[in-house]
C-alpha cells in the first residue's frame, strides 16, 4: 500500500475532532470558561476571546486531535456495550485504578511543557466547570476518558496563554494590548500556521 495514499489530511482530522466534541456536547466555549478561570488572576487585560482563540490553536494539534478521537471512541463503544469484559465493566464504571484516560490525556498535554502537566494535575483533581459536569455519572453516558481531555485541552490553552503572557511581559504590554488572534506566539511568524 502506498503510504501517502493512505494519509488522512489534517483538515479532516481537525473536522473530525470538532465533530466529536460537538457530538458529545463539548463546546470551545466552555472549555474557554475553564482556561479563563485558570488564567484571568495572572493575566491583565484577558479576555474569553483571548482563550477560546487559544483552545482552537489546541485543537490544531496532531497529538491532541489524536487523543481526542480514540478517548471519545472508546467512551461510544462503552455506552453501546461494545467493549470486550472485562474492559466494558472497566470503561463503563470509571474505576479509579484504570488510569488510562488520564495517560492519553496526559500525553497530549507534554507538547506544551511542565507547566500544562501541572495544570492538568490540578483540573483532575478538583473538577472545574465542565469538567466536574462530565466526571459526573448521569444517565447512561460515559465520558470515562471525555472529562480527561477536557482537562488535557484546558490546561494546554492555559499553558499557552501563561507563556504567551512572557512574551508580552518582556515587550512592556499585556492581554488588553493584543487582539485574540495574536495569542499565539507564531502569529507573527510569516507562513506559521496556526
Amino acid at each position: 500500500m502506498d503510504r501517502q495514499t493512505s494519509r488522512v489530511h489534517s483538515r479532516e482530522v481537525e473536522q473530525a475532532t470538532k465533530d466529536a466534541l460537538k457530538r458529545r456536547g463539548v463546546t470551545i466555549e466552555e472549555i474557554a470558561k475553564i482556561v479563563y478561570e485558570m488564567q484571568f488572576p495572572y493575566n491583565k487585560g484577558l479576555t474569553m476571546e483571548h482563550c477560546v482563540e487559544s483552545v482552537k490553536s489546541v485543537l490544531k494539534k496532531r497529538e491532541m486531535q489524536h487523543a481526542i478521537l480514540v478517548g471519545i471512541e472508546l467512551d461510544e463503544l462503552a455506552e453501546k456495550k461494545m467493549l470486550s469484559a472485562p474492559l466494558q465493566q472497566i470503561v463503563e464504571a470509571d474505576e479509579g485504578l484504570f488510569g488510562v484516560d488520564e495517560t492519553i490525556a496526559l500525553g497530549a498535554v507534554f507538547t506544551y511543557g511542565s507547566i500544562a502537566v501541572t495544570t492538568f494535575g490540578h483540573l483532575d483533581k478538583n473538577k472545574i466547570g465542565l469538567i466536574s459536569k462530565l466526571d459526573t455519572k448521569v444517565g447512561g453516558a460515559v465520558h470515562t476518558f471525555l472529562d480527561d481531555l477536557v482537562a488535557s485541552i484546558a490546561s494546554s490553552a492555559a499553558s499557552r496563554l501563561a507563556h504567551r503572557t512572557r512574551d508580552l511581559e518582556e515587550e512592556n504590554e499585556t492581554f488588553a494590548d493584543i487582539p485574540p488572534e495574536d495569542t499565539v506566539p507564531e502569529a507573527k511568524v510569516k507562513g506559521a500556521r496556526t
